[in-house]
């Protein structure tokens, strides 16, 4: 590995070819933005301070909307300044920070995703004993693992192109910062970085996916067993807005896989519209979702807006 012969800062691209529109695009985008933290940042408000929402269902929950929150407001401000300001530059360190911590909470929504699958199946599966199974401690854990290995998982990518030379263009194809697209400025051996995603998408992406299928597999035959159609109807009910967070997750995950692979001929718009897709769709929709589709947490935006008590 060499140290990096370059403290030249990146250039960030908006939307190649569209710089006339930029105006009406950073409304949408700062319209999106303002309700990305609003949605999420209520949901997070009403967890902690509606004591109806404590329990494990809803701790996942405020995983996933921290987890949101965190990698929109990495993303935002520098596509922000773009758009409104035209100021293109990066600083490596900077640049590297915002790689890190996308890539990073990607992981983790990935693992948070599993782990209410894991919850969804215990509720069904085990019902009568479900919160001695998913104890407030045993959440931390989980919580916690899924954490730890979303952030320890990217290190070795990071670290590698913080020590690459950079003697070609700095310009990179996105107003954010992404490993796959600052790994291709480097003058420098990038079989690792190329090899490394690969598996460890394998590992966490992919095997999420197929732990998530298998979990649901389960509980359909579970939920089949059971006499009353009533009954069925409310157990799959629950499972509703989980189930819908996934589709938008791995999709938007599918639909960017298969645009950088696939898509070669496509033009540049395309690509960099997915990529803000696969940013902003799920943290966008994923309020709504739980607050359209999950009674507890409609009832507690009810109160909450309508200056209901508490207790």
């Amino acid at each position: 590995m060499w140290p990096n012969s370059s403290n030249a800062p990146f250039l960030l691209t908006g939307f190649p070819g569209l710089k006339r529109v930029y105006h009406w695009i950073s409304i949408l985008f700062f319209a999106i933005y303002v309700f990305v933290l609003l949605g999420n940042g209520t949901l997070l408000y009403l967890i902690r301070d509606d004591r109806r929402l404590h329990e494990p269902m809803c701790y996942f929950l405020a995983m996933l909307a921290g987890t949101d929150l965190i990698v929109t407001v990495t993303t935002m401000p520098t596509v922000m300044r773009v758009l409104w300001l035209d100021y293109r530059e990066i600083s490596p360190g900077a640049c590297f920070l915002q790689a890190y911590l996308i890539h990073s909470l990607s992981i983790i929504e990935s693992g948070v995703l599993l782990a209410m699958a894991y919850d969804r199946f215990v509720a069904i599966q085990t019902p009568l004993r479900y919160k001695t199974i998913l104890t407030n401690s045993r959440v931390m854990k989980i919580g916690l693992g899924v954490m730890l290995r979303g952030f320890v998982s990217i290190v070795p990518l990071i670290v590698r192109l913080s020590w690459f030379p950079y003697c070609r263009s700095h310009v990179l194809s996105h107003a954010f910062c992404l490993h796959q697209d600052v790994m291709k400025l480097a003058c420098a051996d990038i079989t690792f970085n190329r090899i490394y995603p690969v598996v460890l998408v394998s590992l966490t992406f992919f095997l999420d996916a197929l732990i998530i299928v298998f979990s649901y597999v389960l509980i359909l035959k579970t939920v089949t067993g059971i006499a009353s159609g009533e009954e069925r109807a409310k157990a799959l009910n629950t499972c509703v807005s989980h189930i819908s967070c996934v589709l938008v997750f791995y999709i938007t995950v599918i639909g960017l896989t298969f645009i950088h692979r696939f898509g070669k001929h496509a033009s540049p718009v395309v690509h960099v519209t997915m990529s803000y897709v696969y940013f902003l769709f799920p943290p966008f929709m994923n309020p709504i979702i739980y607050s359209i589709k999950t009674r507890q947490i409609r009832r507690s935006m009810v109160r909450l807006f309508s200056g209901s008590s508490r207790t």
